[in-house]
Protein backbone atom coordinates (compact mmCIF):
# COMPACT_ATOMS: atom_id res chain seq x y z
CA UNK A 1 0.00 0.00 0.00
CA UNK A 2 1.17 3.55 -1.10
CA UNK A 3 0.48 6.37 0.75
CA UNK A 4 0.44 9.38 -1.69
CA UNK A 5 -0.39 12.84 -2.23
CA UNK A 6 -3.34 13.15 -4.76
CA UNK A 7 -1.00 14.71 -7.66
CA UNK A 8 1.35 11.68 -7.52
CA UNK A 9 -1.88 8.77 -7.03
CA UNK A 10 -3.27 10.49 -10.32
CA UNK A 11 0.45 10.26 -12.01
CA UNK A 12 0.53 6.68 -11.05
CA UNK A 13 -2.53 5.53 -11.84
CA UNK A 14 -2.41 7.21 -14.99
CA UNK A 15 0.78 4.98 -15.55
CA UNK A 16 -0.33 2.08 -14.67
CA UNK A 17 -3.45 2.18 -16.47
CA UNK A 18 -1.29 2.85 -19.34
CA UNK A 19 0.99 -0.11 -18.91
CA UNK A 20 -1.65 -2.54 -19.11
CA UNK A 21 -3.79 -1.83 -22.18
CA UNK A 22 -7.01 -3.42 -22.87
CA UNK A 23 -6.76 -4.73 -18.88
CA UNK A 24 -9.88 -4.63 -16.80
CA UNK A 25 -8.80 -3.56 -13.55
CA UNK A 26 -11.47 -3.93 -10.35
CA UNK A 27 -11.68 -0.47 -8.49
CA UNK A 28 -10.67 -2.36 -5.60
CA UNK A 29 -7.25 -2.86 -6.98
CA UNK A 30 -6.44 1.13 -6.94
CA UNK A 31 -8.22 1.17 -3.49
CA UNK A 32 -5.53 -1.08 -1.76
CA UNK A 33 -2.79 0.11 -4.14
CA UNK A 34 -2.84 3.62 -2.35
CA UNK A 35 -4.75 3.29 0.86
CA UNK A 36 -8.03 5.38 -0.66
CA UNK A 37 -11.26 4.91 -0.19
CA UNK A 38 -13.52 3.77 -3.79
CA UNK A 39 -15.07 7.39 -4.16
CA UNK A 40 -12.32 8.51 -4.45
CA UNK A 41 -10.47 6.31 -6.92
CA UNK A 42 -13.76 7.50 -9.11
CA UNK A 43 -13.08 10.87 -8.61
CA UNK A 44 -9.45 10.02 -9.66
CA UNK A 45 -10.48 8.04 -12.10
CA UNK A 46 -12.76 11.04 -13.95
CA UNK A 47 -10.15 13.17 -14.04
CA UNK A 48 -7.59 11.07 -15.59
CA UNK A 49 -10.46 10.33 -18.39
CA UNK A 50 -11.31 13.57 -19.17
CA UNK A 51 -7.46 14.66 -19.47
CA UNK A 52 -7.08 10.61 -22.06
CA UNK A 53 -10.21 11.75 -23.91
CA UNK A 54 -9.25 15.71 -24.27
CA UNK A 55 -5.43 14.90 -25.47
CA UNK A 56 -6.49 12.33 -27.39
CA UNK A 57 -4.03 9.53 -25.81
CA UNK A 58 -7.14 6.84 -25.15
CA UNK A 59 -10.32 6.12 -23.42
CA UNK A 60 -10.97 5.17 -20.67
CA UNK A 61 -14.22 2.77 -20.33
CA UNK A 62 -15.75 1.87 -16.62
CA UNK A 63 -17.43 -1.20 -16.37
CA UNK A 64 -19.74 -1.01 -13.50
CA UNK A 65 -21.29 -4.22 -11.05
CA UNK A 66 -19.15 -6.46 -8.63
CA UNK A 67 -17.06 -7.77 -11.82
CA UNK A 68 -16.59 -4.24 -13.08
CA UNK A 69 -13.94 -1.63 -12.78
CA UNK A 70 -11.81 0.14 -15.89
CA UNK A 71 -10.47 -0.37 -18.95
CA UNK A 72 -7.58 2.18 -20.79
CA UNK A 73 -7.85 1.83 -24.50
CA UNK A 74 -5.26 3.38 -26.39
CA UNK A 75 -6.59 5.81 -29.14
CA UNK A 76 -4.90 8.03 -31.65
CA UNK A 77 -6.81 11.07 -33.35
CA UNK A 78 -7.03 10.81 -37.12
CA UNK A 79 -6.05 14.59 -36.94
CA UNK A 80 -3.06 13.95 -35.13
CA UNK A 81 -2.56 10.77 -37.21
CA UNK A 82 -3.01 12.61 -40.42
CA UNK A 83 -0.41 15.14 -39.60
CA UNK A 84 2.55 12.72 -38.58
CA UNK A 85 1.90 10.24 -41.58
CA UNK A 86 1.90 13.68 -44.20
CA UNK A 87 5.18 14.37 -42.23
CA UNK A 88 6.63 10.30 -43.17
CA UNK A 89 4.83 10.88 -46.52
CA UNK A 90 7.67 13.78 -47.38
CA UNK A 91 10.57 11.95 -46.03
CA UNK A 92 9.69 8.94 -47.96
CA UNK A 93 9.66 10.68 -51.07
CA UNK A 94 13.58 11.46 -50.80
CA UNK A 95 15.02 10.31 -54.45
CA UNK A 96 17.93 8.96 -52.60
CA UNK A 97 15.45 6.82 -50.95
CA UNK A 98 15.06 4.67 -54.21
CA UNK A 99 16.23 1.32 -54.58
CA UNK A 100 17.37 -0.92 -58.00
CA UNK A 101 13.76 -2.50 -59.34
CA UNK A 102 11.42 0.27 -58.05
CA UNK A 103 11.83 -0.49 -53.97
CA UNK A 104 12.96 1.92 -51.93
CA UNK A 105 14.33 2.11 -48.34
CA UNK A 106 12.25 1.68 -44.96
CA UNK A 107 14.71 0.22 -43.08
CA UNK A 108 15.73 3.39 -41.02
CA UNK A 109 11.65 4.52 -40.59
CA UNK A 110 11.02 0.82 -39.26
CA UNK A 111 14.27 1.30 -36.58
CA UNK A 112 12.87 4.50 -34.72
CA UNK A 113 10.98 3.14 -31.45
CA UNK A 114 8.96 6.14 -31.23
CA UNK A 115 7.73 6.37 -34.58
CA UNK A 116 6.92 2.67 -34.36
CA UNK A 117 5.14 3.15 -31.00
CA UNK A 118 2.96 5.86 -32.91
CA UNK A 119 2.32 3.45 -36.17
CA UNK A 120 1.42 0.72 -33.67
CA UNK A 121 -1.33 3.38 -32.01
CA UNK A 122 -2.69 3.54 -34.94
CA UNK A 123 -3.36 0.20 -35.92
CA UNK A 124 -4.42 -0.12 -32.43
CA UNK A 125 -6.89 2.45 -32.47
CA UNK A 126 -8.14 1.43 -35.83
CA UNK A 127 -8.63 -2.17 -35.05
CA UNK A 128 -9.28 -1.24 -31.20
CA UNK A 129 -13.11 -2.60 -31.12
CA UNK A 130 -12.52 -5.90 -33.14
CA UNK A 131 -11.92 -9.44 -31.14
CA UNK A 132 -8.20 -10.64 -31.57
CA UNK A 133 -6.33 -12.85 -30.01
CA UNK A 134 -2.77 -11.78 -31.43
CA UNK A 135 -0.75 -9.99 -34.42
CA UNK A 136 0.93 -11.69 -36.45
CA UNK A 137 3.75 -10.73 -39.20
CA UNK A 138 6.24 -12.21 -41.46
CA UNK A 139 9.83 -11.76 -40.88
CA UNK A 140 11.57 -9.58 -41.08
CA UNK A 141 10.72 -5.65 -41.24
CA UNK A 142 7.05 -6.37 -40.31
CA UNK A 143 8.24 -7.29 -36.77
CA UNK A 144 8.73 -3.58 -35.31
CA UNK A 145 5.24 -3.18 -36.53
CA UNK A 146 3.57 -6.01 -35.11
CA UNK A 147 5.25 -5.89 -31.71
CA UNK A 148 4.30 -1.76 -31.75
CA UNK A 149 0.46 -2.75 -32.58
CA UNK A 150 0.37 -5.91 -30.10
CA UNK A 151 1.77 -3.61 -26.96
CA UNK A 152 -1.44 -0.88 -27.82
CA UNK A 153 -3.61 -4.14 -27.94
CA UNK A 154 -2.10 -5.76 -24.71
CA UNK A 155 -2.07 -9.11 -27.49
CA UNK A 156 0.77 -11.91 -28.38
CA UNK A 157 2.98 -11.58 -31.64
CA UNK A 158 3.11 -14.82 -33.91
CA UNK A 159 6.17 -14.85 -36.10
CA UNK A 160 5.69 -16.12 -39.56
CA UNK A 161 9.27 -17.13 -40.98
CA UNK A 162 10.66 -17.71 -44.54
CA UNK A 163 12.26 -20.63 -43.34
CA UNK A 164 11.72 -23.38 -40.66
CA UNK A 165 13.66 -23.36 -37.25
CA UNK A 166 14.20 -26.47 -35.74
CA UNK A 167 14.29 -24.67 -32.66
CA UNK A 168 10.43 -24.08 -32.78
CA UNK A 169 9.27 -27.83 -33.39
CA UNK A 170 7.17 -29.04 -35.81
CA UNK A 171 5.25 -26.44 -38.04
CA UNK A 172 3.18 -26.18 -40.59
CA UNK A 173 4.68 -24.73 -44.26
CA UNK A 174 3.06 -23.53 -47.81
CA UNK A 175 3.98 -22.28 -50.90
CA UNK A 176 2.46 -19.22 -52.15
CA UNK A 177 2.56 -17.00 -55.54
CA UNK A 178 4.06 -13.25 -55.17
CA UNK A 179 1.34 -11.62 -56.58
CA UNK A 180 4.38 -8.86 -58.26
CA UNK A 181 6.85 -11.13 -59.27
CA UNK A 182 4.63 -14.63 -59.98
CA UNK A 183 7.19 -16.16 -58.35
CA UNK A 184 7.23 -19.03 -55.46
CA UNK A 185 8.05 -18.76 -52.08
CA UNK A 186 7.73 -20.79 -48.93
CA UNK A 187 6.56 -19.75 -45.20
CA UNK A 188 6.25 -21.51 -42.35
CA UNK A 189 4.48 -21.00 -38.44
CA UNK A 190 5.44 -23.40 -35.58
CA UNK A 191 2.35 -25.42 -34.65
CA UNK A 192 2.60 -24.34 -30.92
CA UNK A 193 2.67 -20.51 -32.29
CA UNK A 194 -1.04 -20.30 -32.79
CA UNK A 195 -4.02 -21.62 -31.03
CA UNK A 196 -6.94 -23.12 -33.35
CA UNK A 197 -9.13 -20.77 -33.97
CA UNK A 198 -7.45 -17.75 -32.94
CA UNK A 199 -8.96 -14.40 -34.34
CA UNK A 200 -5.43 -12.79 -35.80
CA UNK A 201 -4.61 -9.45 -37.01
CA UNK A 202 -2.15 -9.68 -39.64
CA UNK A 203 0.22 -6.31 -40.08
CA UNK A 204 2.86 -5.77 -42.47
CA UNK A 205 5.38 -3.49 -43.44
CA UNK A 206 5.31 -3.33 -47.02
CA UNK A 207 2.43 -4.30 -49.84
CA UNK A 208 2.89 -4.35 -53.73
CA UNK A 209 -0.02 -6.86 -54.96
CA UNK A 210 -0.69 -8.80 -51.82
CA UNK A 211 1.09 -12.01 -52.34
CA UNK A 212 2.36 -12.67 -48.89
CA UNK A 213 -0.37 -11.33 -46.53
CA UNK A 214 -2.30 -13.47 -49.00
CA UNK A 215 0.36 -16.41 -48.11
CA UNK A 216 -0.31 -15.80 -44.82
CA UNK A 217 -3.69 -16.20 -44.94
CA UNK A 218 -3.85 -18.93 -46.29
CA UNK A 219 -1.34 -20.13 -43.35
CA UNK A 220 -3.97 -19.12 -40.94
CA UNK A 221 -6.53 -21.77 -43.00
CA UNK A 222 -4.13 -24.49 -41.76
CA UNK A 223 -5.03 -23.48 -38.00
CA UNK A 224 -8.63 -22.90 -38.42
CA UNK A 225 -7.87 -19.28 -37.61
CA UNK A 226 -9.67 -15.88 -38.90
CA UNK A 227 -8.50 -12.75 -40.32
CA UNK A 228 -9.67 -10.51 -37.92
CA UNK A 229 -8.21 -7.57 -39.87
CA UNK A 230 -5.20 -6.91 -42.32
CA UNK A 231 -2.86 -3.38 -41.58
CA UNK A 232 0.02 -2.33 -44.00
CA UNK A 233 2.16 0.44 -43.46
CA UNK A 234 3.07 1.33 -46.87
CA UNK A 235 0.99 0.09 -49.85
CA UNK A 236 1.93 0.24 -53.82
CA UNK A 237 -1.02 1.73 -55.67
CA UNK A 238 1.26 1.39 -58.82
CA UNK A 239 -0.39 -2.20 -59.35
CA UNK A 240 -3.41 -2.80 -62.05
CA UNK A 241 -6.40 -4.10 -59.78
CA UNK A 242 -6.87 -7.36 -61.90
CA UNK A 243 -3.57 -8.29 -60.29
CA UNK A 244 -3.75 -7.12 -56.59
CA UNK A 245 -4.75 -10.29 -54.37
CA UNK A 246 -6.14 -8.35 -51.35
CA UNK A 247 -8.44 -5.70 -51.00
CA UNK A 248 -9.86 -5.75 -47.59
CA UNK A 249 -6.67 -4.17 -45.80
CA UNK A 250 -6.05 -0.85 -44.20
CA UNK A 251 -3.05 1.64 -45.43
CA UNK A 252 -1.47 4.60 -43.82
CA UNK A 253 0.49 5.34 -46.91
CA UNK A 254 0.63 4.25 -50.16
CA UNK A 255 3.19 4.96 -52.98
CA UNK A 256 1.86 6.45 -56.36
CA UNK A 257 3.97 6.55 -59.75
CA UNK A 258 7.89 5.95 -59.59
CA UNK A 259 9.96 6.85 -62.09
CA UNK A 260 13.08 4.94 -61.72
CA UNK A 261 14.79 7.71 -64.28
CA UNK A 262 14.26 10.68 -62.71
CA UNK A 263 14.26 8.52 -59.12
CA UNK A 264 10.47 10.99 -58.66
CA UNK A 265 7.73 9.28 -56.41
CA UNK A 266 4.53 10.06 -55.16
CA UNK A 267 3.77 9.00 -51.25
CA UNK A 268 0.23 10.16 -49.67
CA UNK A 269 -1.91 9.21 -47.00
CA UNK A 270 -3.04 5.67 -47.37
CA UNK A 271 -6.47 4.70 -47.81
CA UNK A 272 -7.52 4.84 -43.72
CA UNK A 273 -7.74 8.04 -44.44
CA UNK A 274 -10.00 8.20 -48.04
CA UNK A 275 -12.55 6.65 -45.67
CA UNK A 276 -15.31 8.21 -43.38
CA UNK A 277 -14.52 5.97 -41.05
CA UNK A 278 -13.29 6.87 -37.10
CA UNK A 279 -10.61 4.93 -35.26
CA UNK A 280 -12.27 2.30 -33.58
CA UNK A 281 -14.72 1.11 -35.25
CA UNK A 282 -15.83 -2.46 -36.15
CA UNK A 283 -15.62 -2.41 -39.57
CA UNK A 284 -12.01 -1.12 -41.00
Amino acid sequence: MKKLKRSARLVEMTQYLMSKPHTLIPLTTFAERYGAAKSSISEDLGIIKEVCESEGTGELLTLAGAAGGVKFIPKCSKEKALELIEGLCNELQQPDRMLPGGYYYLTDILGQPGLMNEIGRMFASVFANHEIDCVMTVETKGIPIAYATAAHLNLPVVLVRRDHVVTEGSAVSINYVSGSQKSIHTMTLARRALKERSRVLVVDDFMRAGGTINGMIDLLKEFNATVAGVGVLVESKDVASDERLLHDYVSLMRVGTIDTRTRQMSVKPGNLFDKNMEFGTEEA
